[in-house]
């Protein structure tokens, strides 16, 4: 009985947990333009009514992007105004972190398997080619103020 009783506490305290570090993930966060260093757009990071977490591109950082247009997009995202879009899409919740979904870089109009978490209060997104997340890079971002 106490065994059992343990496994449960220790089941529930993960999934508080992992729920906290997803709380920590939602809302608004600055992203850094790689090339630049630049703090280059506000990406709003949020749970929809599907159950999946999405986020969107909310504000334009740079002077003169307010206008940029994903050109090189396929699809319906061709031409569209960088401005509104949502670059994370369909993720779930595992572990704290939030991953399965897929992130678009619009400088390139590329998608990548994705995988975000919370570090050391940053968020770190992490785009790939594989799912497994070996071929990649990572970016940190910060929350906005």
């Amino acid at each position: 009985m106490k065994r059992t009783s343990i496994i449960i506490l220790l089941a529930l305290v993960q999934t508080v947990c992992c729920s906290a570090q997803i709380s920590k993930i939602i809302g608004d966060w600055v992203t850094v333009d790689d090339k630049t260093g630049q703090n280059y757009a506000v990406v709003s990071i949020y749970r929809a009514d599907d159950g999946k977490y999405y986020g969107k591109i909310t504000k334009m950082l740079i002077p003169g992007t307010e206008n940029e247009k994903c050109i090189e997009c396929t699809g319906e995202d061709k031409d569209k105004p960088v401005l509104g879009m949502v670059i994370i899409r369909a993720m779930t919740e595992k572990d704290g972190a939030l991953v399965g979904g897929k992130v678009l870089d619009p400088e390139n109009g590329k998608f990548y398997y994705g995988r975000i978490s919370y570090d050391n209060g940053r968020l770190k997104l992490r785009g790939s080619l594989d799912k497994a997340g070996i071929l990649g890079r990572s970016q940190y971002w910060d929350r906005k103020k």
